[in-house]
């Protein structure tokens, strides 16, 4: 009988959690387009995403503290554009508070945003200089890695359009597929992890600063 429990110990393998991701529009939910169809690229990869209003960051509290006193730890990253990028920064200090995690923080193009908190994994900030946006700057305490890039040479990009850009949503994608997976825990049979891409540039020939 021992044989056959530890047998099927070492045959069951534990999924891996796919992160929750939420995406969180500007003002008026007229100009975030670019936020559904980022999120329709990640839903075609199997990735839990969520769009939103900015408002939605109060409700999307509630909710991932709910999961998390239920026992769910996946991954979990924030995106936002404008406006919404501010509440996603909003809603990171908000998660700090309760001892939360946040894997990824993506914003495009906040302005007059809060520091980073120090809860966060690794943010990353797209904007231009001069132009609409500004760097991000982490608050005393953070130990994750904090990216600056500047897309002010690309004439192509401003303010409402900087959601749509392919290339931005390119690696934005990137960068969630290679979040790191949970461990396997002892006596299961390993699963094959996910490798990792090389280091490289954040996928945008923008300055990183």
């Amino acid at each position: 009988m021992i044989f056959i429990s530890l047998a099927l110990l070492w045959t069951t393998e534990v999924p891996a959690a796919e992160p929750r991701v939420l995406l969180m529009r500007g003002w008026f939910n007229v100009f975030s387009t670019g936020m559904d169809s980022l999120a329709e690229k990640l839903r075609a990869k199997g990735i839990n995403a969520e769009v939103a209003g900015h408002y939605h960051w109060d409700t999307a509290l509630a909710e991932i503290l709910r999961d998390r006193a239920a026992g769910k730890t996946e991954p979990l990253v924030l995106i936002g554009h404008s406006q919404g990028a501010n509440n996603s920064i909003v809603l990171a200090h908000s998660l700090k508070a309760h001892h939360v995690p946040v894997d990824l923080l993506i914003t495009l193009a906040p302005f007059m945003q809060g520091i980073v908190p120090s809860n966060v994994v690794h943010a990353i900030n797209y904007y231009q200089s001069p132009g609409w946006g500004s760097p991000l700057i982490a608050e005393r305490g953070f130990q994750g890695k904090l990216s600056n890039v500047d897309l002010s040479s690309d004439l192509t990009i401003f303010h409402i359009t900087i959601d749509k850009n392919s290339k931005i949503h390119e690696a934005i994608v990137r960068e969630i597929a290679d979040l790191p997976q949970p461990k396997v825990p002892a006596f299961s049979k390993p699963s094959i992890a996910r490798p990792r891409s090389p280091e490289r540039p954040l996928g945008y020939a923008g300055a990183t600063r």
